[in-house]
């Protein structure tokens, strides 16, 4: 057993840290040297892919043969980690390709325009019903982000990706029919031309009418109409009096007093019938009255429960935040001398990942606005990848903004978009194979990756401030 595989046994029985560190620094030059080549020269990549290989050694070591060849394997590692790396990037600025170039391909012209509102409500009734809610609550009912959200028992930010599913399955289903329009173009159309003002007042004449059909019913209509039926008698009863007194007043005197007679006698029975029509009226009023007043004791009751629910979720809300300052404390009150330096490695690991992830969320906010960048960690966080989200363990307030532009900006200040976005709030240790502590942070840079600046400990900062202040670009005037 030579002496490399003697200090893979020593580890592998009892732990041992110092058994490790001479591993990783015997053979952290071959790892590197490999990753190098394997990604293309990149400095940056290559570190990455060597941490990940020494990560997978600590890992797997006690799985090992005794006898392994362990330079052999560590090589095998860096080859397997270098091409999974570099394949996840290829498929990355392929996809970041593909839809540049359906972008491009969009037809916004007046034509499409036009020829889409025969064929809107035909598409939207063929979407599923969840698809067809958020479209009709966002567009249609005119809600806000909040109140869809509300509406769905979800957030805003899950309602915002609801809506733009449904609008791309919405814009599926138009291009069918011959209509090509973006997500955004086809969003910008419902929110303009999807519901239109009314004539003024006919609100007021629909609820009229609707109002009294509902409260009459067909027995009191019945009575209405033949109310009107006896009216109309009535006037064309004195109008042929009147015509036949003009006539021929004395012949026919008796018949017109004997009409008179009938006339009186039908005026009676119309004011009975007024009579009945009145008392019908009120009994209606009084059951609208307490119909009223159980729907307020039932509005009443559902805005006491509302209350009662947000008072919950208020005080839920103060729990997690004190719980999550207790662990922003907890983690600031570590000191390096408490941490070992397997733990300050998986902390590195952590960190970079969070960093790294954050910076890609805003790479895609930004690919998905237009270029422009978020304005705070809240509107990229539907950006992060799920890969990276699962096991860091770094939060948003970690880090805190540099820039905020546009990426078209940052591209004719630093051609290789190696700007800072945002960076850590507090510096931290890191220790090497050789057992130096460095104090320094990670920076986020505009091309996805994450930087440590850094200078030993108990040196002064200058070359560590001379970094910060060359990478990073003024922010875009208005």
């Amino acid at each position: 057993m030579n002496d490399c595989q003697k200090l893979l046994a020593d580890y592998v029985a009892r732990g041992s840290e110092p058994a490790f560190c001479e591993l990783v620094t015997r053979y952290v030059n071959l790892v590197c040297s490999t990753a190098n080549r394997l990604v293309g020269g990149d400095a940056h990549l290559a570190q990455d892919v060597a941490q990940t290989v020494f990560m997978d050694l600590a890992r797997k070591a006690h799985t090992l043969s005794p006898d392994v060849m362990l330079g052999g394997w560590l090589h095998r590692d860096t080859c397997f980690v270098a091409s999974h790396l570099m394949r996840a990037e290829r498929r990355r600025q392929i996809r970041e390709r593909q839809a540049v170039t359906m972008s491009d391909m969009q037809d916004h012209s007046e034509e499409n325009l036009a020829r889409v509102r025969p064929v809107l409500d035909e598409a939207i009734n063929q979407l599923g019903a969840e698809d067809r809610a958020v479209i009709l609550l966002r567009f249609f009912e005119q809600r806000t982000l909040r109140a869809v959200g509300d509406a769905l028992g979800s957030t805003e930010h899950a309602a915002q990706k609801r809506i733009s599913r449904a609008l791309e399955k919405l814009r599926g289903l138009l291009k069918h029919r011959g209509v090509a329009l973006s997500s955004v173009a086809l969003g910008t159309v419902l929110a303009s031309e999807a519901v239109t003002a009314a004539p003024a007042g006919l609100a007021v004449s629909f609820s009229s009418t609707a109002l009294v059909a509902a409260s009459a019913g067909t027995e009191t209509a019945f009575t209405a109409l033949k109310f009107m039926a006896a009216t109309k008698l009535k006037i064309a009863i004195v109008s042929a009096v009147v015509i036949a007194s003009v006539l021929c007043p004395l012949l026919v005197q008796r018949q017109a007093q004997a009409r008179w007679r009938d006339q009186d006698q039908l005026l009676r029975q119309q004011k009975e019938q007024m009579a009945q029509l009145d008392a019908e009226n009120q009994r209606l009023k009084n059951l609208t009255a307490q119909s009223d007043d159980s729907s307020r004791r039932a509005q009443l009751a559902e805005l006491h429960k509302l209350r009662q629910e947000a008072e919950l979720l208020r005080s839920k809300t103060k729990d997690v935040n004190a719980l999550r300052a207790e662990n922003r404390r907890m983690r600031t009150a570590v000191t390096p001398a408490q941490l070992t330096p397997l733990q300050v490695r998986e902390l590195n690991w952590a960190k970079a990942e969070g960093a790294r992830g954050w910076a890609r969320a805003f790479i895609a906010y930004a690919q998905a606005n237009q270029g422009r960048l978020p304005n705070s960690f809240a509107q990229a966080e539907a950006f992060w990848p799920e890969d990276v989200r699962q096991g860091t363990g770094v939060t948003a307030d970690d880090f805190e903004m540099l820039y905020q532009g546009t990426l078209d900006s940052l591209t004719n200040q630093s051609p290789d978009l190696e700007v800072i976005l945002f960076r850590e709030k507090n510096l931290w240790p890191l220790s090497n194979a050789y057992g130096r502590v460095k104090m320094g942070r990670y920076d986020a840079l505009a091309n996805g990756s994450a930087q440590y600046g850094s200078v030993p400990e108990g040196t002064p900062d200058q070359s560590f401030s001379d970094y910060e202040t060359s990478h990073m670009a003024s922010p875009d005037s208005p």
